[in-house]
């Protein structure tokens, strides 16, 4: 009998490998062992494709490869999804995310939404090149908990500075999550947002730590 680990890894490597059968086996089994479906999606598949990802970039992986990948991990996702709770409305909550304006780069921005959407969030997605405004526009029309803006380019770094500063003076109670390569840390908390994701996988637990940060706030 395999151990949750090694489920992990065979579910990992099933997506890495665009080997469907062997994810299809290993979820089943994963839910027959009574172990829980968003760990098995979160640690399991999306772990895989965050991997299939960082190869795209190294130009080790084509897009056909990614898209075998991705069959994999839906292959993996129709039979764990299923067995993840939902709250009541229905999502875990609502992102809005897009590419900066300028920036047409978005395999990083998509491989983030993936992962929400695994999650059970309701993913707004702008694509890519979005026009400022319409990060404000769409948070305040979906009244979303959380707006993801990525930029792979530092001239195009700067336009979130500005989108924080609009979206907050409209609505201060949102959690603000910056991502892409020249986004660090650093550079997010000086444009004042809320989170950093410095990886797809890490981006969903930022999301619900802010979440969680914001209805603290709430409350007092």
């Amino acid at each position: 009998m395999a151990t949750k680990e090694e489920l992990l890894q065979l579910l990992k490597d099933g997506v890495i490998n665009y080997n469907e059968e062997q994810v299809k086996e290993a979820s089943n089994t994963w839910l027959e062992d009574k172990h829980t479906a968003l760990e098995g999606i979160m640690d399991g598949l999306a772990a895989g494709m965050e991997v299939v990802g960082e190869l795209y970039e190294k130009h080790e992986y084509f897009v056909p490869e990614v898209l075998m990948c991705a069959d994999a991990l839906y292959a993996g996702l129709a039979i764990l999804r299923p067995h993840v709770p939902k709250s009541d409305s229905g999502a875990v909550a609502q992102v809005v995310i897009g590419s900066i304006q300028g920036d047409v780069h978005d395999i990083g921005k998509n491989l983030v939404k993936m992962m929400f959407d695994v999650a059970g969030w309701q993913v707004h997605d702008l694509g890519r090149d979005v026009p400022l405004e319409s990060f404000v526009e769409t948070q305040l029309r979906t009244d979303a908990e959380v707006v993801a803006i990525s930029a792979m380019m530092t001239t195009t770094m700067l336009g979130m500075k500005k989108i924080i500063k609009m979206i907050k003076e409209k609505n201060p109670n949102v959690g603000i999550m910056l991502g892409g390569a020249p986004v660090t840390k650093d550079v997010a908390n000086l444009f004042g947002a809320d989170g950093y994701a410095e990886s797809a996988g890490n981006a969903v637990s930022e999301g619900i730590k802010m979440i969680a940060r914001l209805r603290e706030m709430q409350k007092k």
